[in-house]
């Protein structure tokens, strides 16, 4: 439902006089700038809580009790990171918002271990590819799998996963969003995009040919989704939120099927912000074209994909971190990444990255701790600070990001909340800017 225009300004107004609240106590001086420019510094963040669920409908239950452990040390992250702009990922998809909903309710609207509570009163939640069935026979096993939960249907299916919506994102706003300006590449076929890295079966002498020609007919680009989702930020302006979750760019053979993919899923944002490069784009309703030139954006999403170390096709994020038209002047930092890299060894040990930049736990044997998940403005937009939320050992608060544990493995990672931290930018939001 379109919130009406009272209901806009009254929350627009309520979330700049809250833009001055500062960072966490445990990355203070990487927060936000002092109380004279409250008004127009902004926090995005990207945060994959990994709250997804084995089985349809099990998310909503357990947001429904409030007193999910995960979902309460995921909440409290959130509450003390205090974004503005929030994009989850891993967040099972549920019609009419209905998960999203209960999450702000039993959750974030609630006092998490003494941490003040926090107001999304706009979200964004769209359907997702994963667990939705292909017809065909995306794995080359031989079998088209398409009752959900069973064999490899997640394999078929147009992204991974084992029933419609695992997987999802969703996007939480205490600034309002224009939904009737808002645009989802759901549909988006990746044989559109010009020069696409198609995956080849090297079995086969034809290049490119992993997927049939009749499959390819119906291939999506986006493992979940890609959208722009535009955000009012006050003063006349609105900054594009540009989020999704790419593939994964492993659990495949030779062929490199999710490697290619996760590649060109972050190929799409490169192009869709060049208006030189983006003609070939069109959303789900059929509209053409990426952003306008001059218009702001953010990009934030969990890309697995790191610059220097990991599994990442050669050059994936680089599109993205060398790109002329994005600032990446401030890579965010935690001092738990170096510390834990330290302390886990194992393939650490021999990354060429700087921990400091990692997001992500992953495991010691392979591929070791990564950079995966980005918070990236436009290059016309000044950075006022940022962090990666990954205290040390010794703080209080690391009981919320904690070491892997197998006892944990029920909520689905084995992390009191996940295997990524949320990674947050402050971003300057001038009177004059246009």
């Amino acid at each position: 439902m379109i919130p009406s225009v009272r209901r806009v300004a009254a929350a627009l107004a309520a979330a700049l006089a809250l833009t001055a609240a500062a960072a966490p106590a445990a990355f203070a001086g990487q927060g936000r700038h002092g109380h004279d420019q409250r008004d127009r510094t902004l926090r995005f963040a990207t945060f994959n809580a990994s709250v997804n669920r084995n089985a349809a409908g099990q998310l909503v239950t357990d947001l429904s009790t409030g007193q999910d452990p995960q979902l309460r040390n995921v909440a409290e992250i959130i509450q003390r990171a205090r974004p503005d702009v929030l994009l989850v990922n891993e967040f099972d998809f549920y019609p009419d918002e209905q998960a999203a909903r209960l999450f702000q309710r039993n959750y974030l609207s609630v006092s998490q271990h003494g941490a003040r509570p926090i107001e999304f009163p706009f979200r964004f939640v769209k359907p997702s590819n994963t667990g939705i069935a292909s017809g065909k026979d995306l794995d080359n096993d031989g079998q088209v799998v398409t009752t959900p939960g069973s064999g490899a249907y997640g394999n078929d299916a147009f992204g991974f996963g084992e029933f419609p919506g695992k997987f999802g994102l969703a996007v939480f706003s205490r600034l309002p969003i224009d939904y009737r300006k808002a645009r989802t590449f759901q549909l988006f076929k990746w044989k559109d995009m010009p020069g696409a890295l198609l995956p080849d079966d090297p079995a086969t002498a034809a290049p490119h040919d992993w997927y049939s020609p009749d499959e390819l007919d119906v291939f999506r680009l986006s493992s979940k989704s890609h959208w722009d989702v535009p955000i009012e930020v006050g003063h006349g302006r609105r900054v594009h939120f540009l989020v999704s979750h790419p593939t994964p760019p492993v659990f495949d053979g030779p062929e490199d099927r999710n490697g290619t993919r996760n590649h060109d899923e972050i190929r799409f944002w490169a192009d869709y912000i060049n208006p030189g490069a983006s003609g070939y784009i069109y959303d789900d309703h059929g509209r053409r074209g990426g952003l306008a030139r001059g218009e702001h954006f953010v990009i934030a999403a969990d890309m697995n994909a790191d610059p220097v170390d990991g599994d990442s096709t050669a050059g994936a994020i680089q599109q993205l971190l060398d790109n002329p038209r994005i600032n990446t002047s401030s890579t965010p930092t935690s001092p738990g990444g170096p510390e834990q890299a330290a302390l886990q060894g194992g393939a650490n040990t021999t990354q060429k990255g700087d921990p400091a930049f990692d997001t992500a736990d992953f495991a010691d044997t392979t591929p070791g701790n990564l950079r995966a998940d980005y918070v990236l403005p436009d290059r016309f937009t000044r950075i006022a600070g940022s962090f990666v939320f990954w205290p040390r050992s010794s703080d209080p608060l690391f009981g919320l990001v904690g070491l892997f544990d197998p006892a944990l493995l029920p909520n689905g990672n084995g992390f009191p909340s996940s295997d990524h931290r949320l990674v947050a930018v402050d971003v300057e939001v001038r009177r004059n800017d246009r």
